[in-house]
């Protein structure tokens, strides 16, 4: 429809499937993940023989697990990029719907680990966290509707997608994962600013967030630990964030060196969710500057090439991705500097844990799907065909 709209320049015909993917692809954000693996395989070499140690395991046990979980990722981001949007759009929906019910059914059937959060289904071998499959599924369906609903007669796609956004919310605070509750609602919010939402219409919606947190505070012991732990103005030192921010402290410019740090011998999940602490210890600012320069150029260039998209869902579901990408991001190195509170959350690419590995190569994937170079012209054509 948009090609038929807008009058788009034809594709070179027969080309290979390889070199038209290898062409039109953004190279530059595919590269920086594939550093970002690097690192995480870097950092967890320093960070995860602490932990096997405790868990009788071989010393490169979780680093091991790490590089398989991380393979299968990037084959999975690969295939993905490969896909056409249509193929792509279809693969959210079945990820989505089956990601949903799992999420439905993990008070029945999941496990917490000890952490005081149903958020995993206990394989034996492995373990599976539904959510983290649930957000790039649910980005794209959402996109989906709320493009639809941009269409003349179309269907009322806007209410749609903020029902199926609540109810996901509201079964994630159950478990409870605040984090992820807030991802899923700021991919939301995006994609419908994007669309076009009335500013007053986001400015409530941020006043019923600031509700929720205030109920969730009064009503969920879990909620209110980490949120007074947060605010309060001195640092139990015997804390999980205590530890980091002495780590980071310690690391200053250049680091303590290679394998010198100790943070990893007190932090639990010094290889998951404060793994940045790790690499300011043992590295410095100096590799937590290059890990934010990393992240920023995937979501920066992502959303440059978006820009010039006249495709809606295109549009609004690589705006979905690249925003969630990064945010998730930020949270996670956030809470590690004290910037945020706790949310249990993996930095992509970088921190240990299959769901979030993979799950992550198969967002990005998805990413580099929609921001392939494709044969729309340019806007400035389609101005000079209006003058015609």
């Amino acid at each position: 429809m948009t090609e038929m709209v807008y009058g788009a320049l034809p594709e070179r015909g027969g080309e290979p499937i390889l070199p038209k993917w290898w062409r039109t692809l953004d190279k530059w954000s595919m590269s920086c993940v594939l550093m970002l693996f690097v690192i995480g395989l870097l950092l967890g070499l320093a960070a995860s023989p602490p932990l096997a140690a405790r868990n009788g395991f071989d010393p490169f046990h979780y680093v091991t697990r790490q590089a398989v979980f991380g393979f299968a990722a990037l084959i999975a981001m690969l295939l993905t990029s490969m896909m056409s949007t249509t193929m792509v759009r279809r693969l959210a929906v079945l990820g989505f719907l089956v990601a949903f019910v799992a999420l439905a059914l993990l008070p029945v059937l999941g496990t917490d680990f000890g952490k005081g959060a149903v958020r995993w289904y206990s394989l034996g071998f492995a373990s599976v966290q539904p959510s983290e499959f649930l957000k790039p599924g649910f980005i794209v369906v959402a996109a989906w509707m709320l493009a639809a609903n941009q269409q003349i007669n179309g269907p009322p796609g806007t209410a749609w997608s903020f029902a199926l956004c609540v109810a996901i919310v509201l079964m994630l605070a159950l478990q409870p994962d605040f984090g992820q509750a807030c991802l899923i609602l700021f991919g939301w919010g995006v994609m419908y600013f994007v669309a076009g939402a009335p500013m007053i219409l986001l400015v409530g919606m941020a006043a019923l967030v600031v509700l929720g947190g205030t109920l969730a505070y009064s009503n969920s012991e879990h909620f209110a630990r980490r949120i007074d732990g947060f605010l309060s103005p001195d640092v139990d030192p015997t804390t999980q964030l205590g530890y980091a921010t002495n780590a980071i402290r310690e690391g200053g410019l250049f680091g303590v060196g290679v394998g010198e740090g100790q943070v990893k011998w007190s932090l639990p999940d010094a290889h998951t969710d404060f793994i940045v602490a790790v690499a300011a210890e043992e590295y410095g600012l100096v590799l937590v500057l290059i890990i934010i320069a990393l992240y920023a150029s995937i979501v920066v260039r992502s959303l440059l090439r978006l820009m010039r998209e006249r495709d809606p869902f295109i549009r609004l579901a690589g705006t979905g991705l690249a925003c969630v990408f990064g945010v998730q991001a930020m949270i996670n190195m956030g809470v590690a500097v004290r910037l945020l509170p706790a949310k249990g959350m993996t930095l992509p690419f970088v921190s240990y844990g299959g769901s979030s590995l993979i799950a992550g190569g198969i967002a990005v994937g998805m990413l580099l799907a929609f921001t392939r170079t494709r044969p729309q012209g340019e806007f400035g054509d389609l101005l000079r065909g209006y003058r015609q």
